[in-house]
């Protein structure tokens, strides 16, 4: 037994050193063309510098900007999402509600996840985590 671990432990040695040993399938050559640098597309220092503080302006333009208005909610109810989950919510109704078609179709297809994830929409819509696909909602509770 032990003479088997042993000539099992050195061929799995043997087959990982050998993986990492690589040659190239194909002959490479060492071509001096290839390895001089080209000084047609270099950028002095101070090219560099401008560009950076170029950048540095734009972004700094782009902080100070009035911030991005949100998004719309659609007057959707968190409400009406947890009543629609809590009665029907097997059916996927709430989520065709909230803007998920998809998902909606899922769970009508499947019966809500067998109530498995009509159970966890029916959590995620009262702590809030489950909001409309394009905004907030209008009403919470």
């Amino acid at each position: 037994m032990k003479k088997n671990l042993t000539a099992f432990i050195v061929t799995i040695f043997v087959m990982v050193a050998g993986a990492c040993i690589s040659y190239a399938a194909f002959p490479v050559a060492n071509n001096a063309a290839t390895q001089t640098v080209s000084t047609a597309n270099t950028t002095t220092n101070a090219e560099i510098t401008a560009q950076m503080e170029e950048y540095s302006n734009a972004m700094s333009v782009a902080r100070t900007s009035a911030p991005a208005a949100p998004a719309p909610s659609g007057g959707k109810s968190q409400i009406v999402a947890f009543i629609l989950c809590l009665v029907i919510g097997g059916l996927g109704i709430h989520r065709f509600y909230l803007g998920y078609t998809w998902q909606g179709v899922v769970q009508l297809l499947t019966g809500g996840g067998c109530g498995i994830w009509a159970l966890i929409d029916l959590i995620r819509i009262a702590t809030g985590d489950l909001g409309p696909k394009n905004g907030r909602y209008a009403k919470t509770f």
